[in-house]
């Protein structure tokens, strides 16, 4: 199958390929948009089935920065990158061996060659440190550590933002609006996931979690007097929210049977594996909360990078406005009887669809308009 014909591919601008035999760097990086500024998102490393789910992925991925950034108000396009782990790390994505360095400064002159279109980012299994090491070998990344002028990890700012946005979904999906007394099944505890079980805690929900790593799950339960439910059955536990906090489709044609829920709020990408789940939810009477809008703290956080700047006051307000955008989106829909999800797609794409016909498009610094030329 080709990139042209996966069905995840929507009119994409372009979709980069890089190997590096050295460090055994195999990475796709997928630009959807350039309209409003350069693609940015972030690189993620995942042991993926083969390079077709890969793709797939990113391809996802890449559209949904696409609306985040434009729902976000930010003046940047979406792209996003992935990394299949080599051969001799044996699918361990967390390997911290003294070859982790090499293959993340093998991938930033990848980011490098695309000359600007793309800037890259912190996402599943990337660190600060391995961001740093990109940013020895490009100029296109952010999320650098504060010590060395960046905005810092942007996972606890995706986390404030779930919160904000859980908030609104809260006001109009229960008579009293509070999460005070609240169950909620929280799926991933990794740095988001804990920090919003962080909040949740603090603001008296009660807690259901789930990860892959049981001593983490036990500490959740030590910590937040959490109930620990196995990682894939937590979708269906009885609850009055669900977060998925981990790997996307986690919202499938198997599992929406399984749900027993009024929310569905959290920071995962591509938590339904396919778009028309939306109306079956909403079918269903259950609230989606839009992945890409709900979870746009990070992106947030790592905005005034892109553009050389620290401004830490204007990310913590702009991440607080979330919650008034998740809930513009939750009215409209409710208005218009109409899935939440259908609703954030067509505001986005009205964004940048505007943009690029009044003619104010972003160019890259490299692209020149050619020269008109009069045929003899």
């Amino acid at each position: 199958m080709s990139v042209f014909d996966n069905e995840s591919f929507r009119h994409h601008e372009s979709v980069h390929f890089f190997s590096d035999e050295a460090t055994g760097l195999q990475a796709i990086i997928a630009i959807h948009s350039t309209v409003l500024g350069p693609a940015l998102g972030g690189c993620r490393i995942v042991n993926y089935a083969d390079s077709h789910e890969a793709l797939d992925d990113v391809l996802r991925l890449a559209r949904g920065m696409s609306f985040k950034n434009a729902l976000a108000g930010l003046d940047l396009g979406g792209g996003k990158s992935v990394i299949i782990p080599p051969k001799h790390w044996q699918g361990d994505a967390r390997h911290q061996g003294s070859d982790r360095a090499a293959l993340f400064r093998a991938f930033g002159r990848a980011v490098q060659a695309l000359g600007g279109r793309y800037i890259s980012a912190e996402d599943m299994n990337v660190s600060v440190e391995d961001v740093e090491n990109m940013a020895l070998e490009t100029d296109y990344v952010t999320g650098l550590d504060v010590a060395h002028g960046g905005m810092g990890d942007p996972s606890p700012l995706t986390a404030d933002g779930v919160f904000y946005g859980m908030r609104a979904c809260a006001r109009r999906a229960f008579k009293d609006g509070v999460l005070q007394g609240r169950t909620v099944a929280v799926q991933g505890l990794g740095k988001v996931g804990w920090r919003l079980c962080e909040h949740l805690h603090e603001a008296g929900a009660k807690l259901i979690v789930a990860d892959i790593v049981p001593e983490t799950a036990e500490r959740a339960k030590q910590e937040f007097g959490a109930e620990v439910a196995d990682a894939d059955a937590i979708v269906g536990v009885k609850a009055d929210i669900f977060s998925p906090c981990a790997r996307g489709a986690v919202i499938n044609d198997d599992s929406i049977g399984q749900l027993q829920v009024k929310v569905i709020a959290g920071s995962a990408n591509n938590q339904l594996s396919r778009d028309a789940l939306g109306e079956e939810l909403m079918k269903r009477g259950i609230l989606y909360a839009p992945d890409y809008v709900i979870n746009a703290g990070g992106v947030i956080n790592v905005a005034p990078e892109a553009k050389g700047e620290v401004n830490h006051e204007w990310v913590r307000k702009k991440v607080e406005k979330l919650e008034d955008t998740v809930g513009e989106i939750i009215d409209e829909a409710l208005r218009s009887h109409r899935p939440t999800n259908a609703v954030a797609d067509e505001k986005a794409m009205r964004r940048i669809l505007d943009r690029r016909d009044s003619g104010r498009a972003w160019q890259p610094p490299f692209a020149k308009t050619p020269k008109l030329r009069h045929s003899a």
